[in-house]
């Protein structure tokens, strides 16, 4: 197994800033305010909290499609990755397929000459790009309200990296949206939406 440079570099930076991240909600919307695809968003989520206790970003082979680490583990990627398929969207094929066609319009960090089905969904580059060409990207706020549950964020973290992550259908006592995400320990409901400089921000169901 390999760890890539960049998962290497999150691993210390989050070893060097620890992030506040706990289970409380403070308010939560009722699940008929919800569509029926969000709702199967925010039932991903929760079960990945529970599920989802570590976090290794140790590169894996994995069978395609609808390939995935063990639900133990993974990475702030596999989060998304995961609760989209509760509605049937695989990301590990629809990211894989649009880089087979348009390979150079893709982020070029890696020194890749083709594409990886492995590991190409699980990069935050990669997955921002897809759903910019997909036509998902929405505004980029310092409004709280702005952000509603099933919405995908993505962040520089405070030393360059990238990071992503979802909002849940719930808030803190401040009505500030929750996200969850995995950032070392797990996947977790944190109060995190503005502790870090957004870049990214997609709303794939309405």
């Amino acid at each position: 197994m390999r760890i890539h440079l960049y998962y290497f570099l999150l691993i210390l930076f989050i070893a060097c800033n620890p992030v506040s991240s706990n289970n409380k909600v403070a308010n939560k919307f009722p699940a008929n305010q919800l569509n029926k695809e969000v709702n199967a968003l925010m039932q991903s989520l929760e079960s990945q909290t529970q599920l989802t206790t570590s976090y290794n970003p140790a590169y894996v082979t994995l069978e395609y499609p609808n390939g995935d680490v063990p639900i133990h583990t993974g990475v702030c990627a596999d989060v998304v990755v995961r609760a989209m398929r509760a509605n049937h969207i695989d990301l590990q094929k629809e990211v894989h397929l649009d880089m087979s066609q348009h390979f150079s319009v893709y982020p070029n960090r890696w020194n890749l000459e083709t594409t990886d089905k492995n590991i190409d969904h699980r990069r935050v580059a990669n997955l921002m790009k897809f759903f910019e060409r997909k036509q998902k990207s929405i505004s980029i706020t310092k409004n709280e309200n702005d952000y509603i549950p099933g919405d995908i964020v993505a962040w520089k973290l405070n030393n360059g990296l990238l990071h992503i992550g979802m909002v849940y259908n719930g808030t803190n006592e401040d009505r500030m949206p929750l996200i969850v995400h995995n950032i070392g320990n797990g996947t977790t409901i944190a109060d995190v939406l503005f502790q870090w400089e957004i870049i990214g921000h997609y709303r794939w169901f309405e």
